[in-house]
């Protein structure tokens, strides 16, 4: 197991360095937004579902953004609280253990939603996508980023105890070996069971914009990476974008690219 996924702090910081090299100029230079407050203007608005500690807010709560955050994981709301108490902009967050479903659009009303390496956790996407618009404001964008499901370490494996945190592609074995396999290596049913439902709720590219048609949502941008930006800070690797020949080879290329990265505006009428 990487020492991320156990030092919430550090996974926290990882989260805050990503966001503000990759994520905001991703989101501002192609969803035509400025994210700082503009001078006697009213402050972007931002909401992130699944926001855990809340490191992807930050840089947006730095520039005067009034930030929203969401999660159903009631200790990461918080170490959230914890970790944003001296933020010298803390009055201008709000964090919510809730789910959701259980959020009215009609009193939420946002520029931008978030949700970067969650919808992989997410059962039923296609309500989630159904709904998700209706947080929109006029002109607002969302911003998703997942890693393929078929990709190497696209069942989180990465959070095993053994040596099996290293192998790739294994979460692509049938489910009762996989099962079989994680338990014979030691790990515990608790980790059996993530990785399990990981499986049950991972998505590839193919089926996410299959969804994005069916709903009528629009894509602004999409970039799909050889190497995630997200490695710079974890691994020391610069990020490196897919040549076009290998992003655009439909099922095959979800092998080999380990992050997308879309933005997406609201439904077309």
């Amino acid at each position: 197991m990487q020492e991320r996924h156990t030092n919430r702090r550090l996974y926290f910081e990882e989260q805050t360095y990503t966001t503000e090299k990759y994520v905001i100029p991703f989101i501002e230079k192609w969803g035509n937004i400025s994210i700082r407050t503009p001078k006697n203007g009213k402050p972007v608005c931002v909401l992130e579902i699944g926001c855990g500690e809340g490191g992807n807010l930050k840089p947006f709560l730095d520039r005067g953004c009034h930030c929203v955050g969401i999660d159903i994981n009631g200790p990461q709301i918080e170490r959230a609280r914890e970790f944003f108490t001296s933020h010298p902009l803390e009055n201008n967050l709000t964090l919510l253990h809730d789910d959701i479903y259980n959020v009215s659009p009609q009193n939420h009303q946002y520029d931008i939603i978030i949700l970067r390496d969650v919808i992989e956790h997410i059962h039923n996407q296609e309500r989630l996508m159904h709904i998700l618009p209706q947080f929109l404001k006029p002109h607002g964008v969302m911003f998703f980023a997942f890693p393929p499901w078929m990709m190497p370490f696209g069942g989180h494996q990465q959070i095993c105890r053994s040596r099996l945190s290293k192998v790739p592609y294994m979460h692509l074995l049938p489910r009762s070996w996989y099962r079989g396999l994680l338990l014979c290596c030691g790990e515990t049913e608790g980790c059996a069971d993530a990785l399990l439902e990981i499986k049950d709720t991972g998505i590839t590219i193919e089926r996410w914009e299959r969804i994005l048609r069916t709903e009528r949502i629009p894509v602004l941008k999409r970039e799909l990476y050889f190497i995630n930006p997200n490695y710079e800070v974890k691994f020391h690797l610069r990020p490196l974008r897919a040549l076009p020949v290998l992003r655009n080879i439909p099922y095959l290329r979800d092998f080999y690219i380990t992050a997308a990265y879309y933005l997406l505006g609201g439904v077309e009428s």
